[in-house]
């Protein structure tokens, strides 16, 4: 399938999706919001696609919707007919969020608004020394519509979620890292090569315990702890049934890297 706002590349394992409006800093548009909903749905097929990496071309991330079609569209729309076109646009976040591969947001420059939420809806990101977040809604008085409310108090806590949602004082590298929004904060020049290598690391490890750890990392977040004990227990069998465990025993007693399959 071609596309027009986005670019799809497979690297060995590692799926990249380049968001490519660099003119008006990735900006989402429908059309971009229709070309990832596909892509996403396609790696989620892809057998061989062990992790998804995000990033945007040019000097931003994603500055968030673009106002240019996304004003005028909400000027023309019912509050149903709006509802209705949020939820479409949810896709796009619950198929970042629910893929079950590994995730990871290249964040080379500023992160805005629904550019932040789409950042945030990945497992992990890794930035730029020169990257900015900032939630942006109440700007434009606004309040999140992709995720933001439940996304950043998951990772960086509910009072400092409170002060950037309340406030939408930008969040500037270092700081993202120290609060935990970015796993790792990289000079500009390393970026790709850095996250590259740290999704080249999960891509060879073992597919099937990944795909579990992912599921129980999120769904332990709604559960307590005895439920979450009998979730794991449940999966062991399955794990210690695969191909890939008994090549992690055998490299172990042979002293070598796995070569998981």
């Amino acid at each position: 399938m071609a596309h027009e706002t986005i670019i799809l590349e497979k690297r060995e394992r590692v799926a990249l999706i380049t968001l490519n409006r660099p003119a008006k800093l990735n900006a989402l548009t429908g059309e971009m919001v229709e070309e990832l909903i596909a892509a996403i749905e396609g790696i989620g097929r892809d057998r061989d696609a062990r992790v998804l990496i995000l990033t945007g071309a040019g000097r931003a991330f994603c500055a968030g919707g673009d106002m240019a079609e996304w004003e005028p569209a909400c000027a023309r729309m019912s509050g149903d007919e709006l509802r209705e076109y949020g939820r479409h646009v949810h896709k796009m976040i619950l198929g970042i969020h629910r893929l079950s591969i590994p995730t990871l947001a290249m964040v080379n420059g500023v992160a805005v608004g629904g550019g932040l939420e789409v950042a945030m809806a990945c497992d992990m990101r890794i930035a730029s020394d020169n990257a900015r977040f900032i939630v942006g809604y109440t700007r434009v008085g606004a309040m999140p519509d992709m995720g933001g409310t439940w996304l950043l108090p998951r990772i960086i806590g509910v009072a400092r979620a409170a002060e950037y949602l309340f406030t939408s004082d930008p969040i500037e590298a270092e700081e993202a890292e120290r609060i935990g929004l970015v796993n790792r904060l990289v000079p500009a020049a390393e970026l790709e090569s850095a996250t590259m290598e740290l999704a080249r690391r999960i891509a060879n490890g073992p597919a099937l315990a990944l795909k579990l750890d992912k599921m129980h990392l999120y769904k332990g977040l709604e559960l307590d702890l005895e439920t979450a004990l009998e979730f794991e227990i449940a999966c062991t069998p399955i794990v210690v049934a695969s191909q890939d465990y008994r090549e992690a025993l055998a490299a172990f007693s042979e002293k070598r890297e796995p070569r998981f399959q």
